[in-house]
């Protein structure tokens, strides 16, 4: 096979159980902009796209629009997909994240200034730990679960 340009990673996509948990995990707590959303009814699943914008800019289009899906696939760094099959919330056998299977998922790694105020406001939210930075052999970073029990 040839690849024609050079490949760049541009999202990771995780499936969550319940959107109203974890969109705002990931935009009121962790900071992430949703940026385009697609929904497929007739598959009975949804998909909310997200970034870390960088400081000072702000996004003004309408996640579902045709500006919105252009902007995702045009952005220059990576974004989070969050993928939701319907019902998931209320039916616990449809659903299973990585992490709960012999740890086979690993992990997801945000970049912050300071790691131990991040925990504190992490902490502050409610969010639990499986590591904070000063346990353990690796001092300095911390693994938090989202709602759905990634790191």
């Amino acid at each position: 096979a040839t690849v024609v340009g050079r490949p760049t990673w541009h999202q990771t996509m995780l499936r969550i159980k319940d959107p109203k948990k974890s969109i705002p995990f990931y935009t009121d707590i962790m900071g992430m902009t949703i940026i385009d959303t697609l929904d497929f009814p007739q598959w009975n699943f949804k998909l909310w796209f997200l970034t870390t914008l960088p400081e000072g800019e702000s996004y003004s289009l309408t996640p579902g629009t045709k500006e919105a899906h252009d902007y995702m696939w045009s952005i220059e760094g990576t974004a989070l997909e969050l993928t939701w099959n319907y019902g998931t919330e209320d039916d616990p056998s449809q659903y299973h994240p990585g992490n709960q299977e012999k740890d086979g998922f690993g992990h997801i790694a945000f970049n912050t200034d300071d790691v131990y105020a991040a925990c504190v406001k992490l902490e502050k939210a409610g969010v639990s730990f499986k590591k904070k930075p000063d346990e353990g052999r690796m001092k300095g970073l911390a693994f938090a679960y989202d709602p759905d029990g990634y790191w």
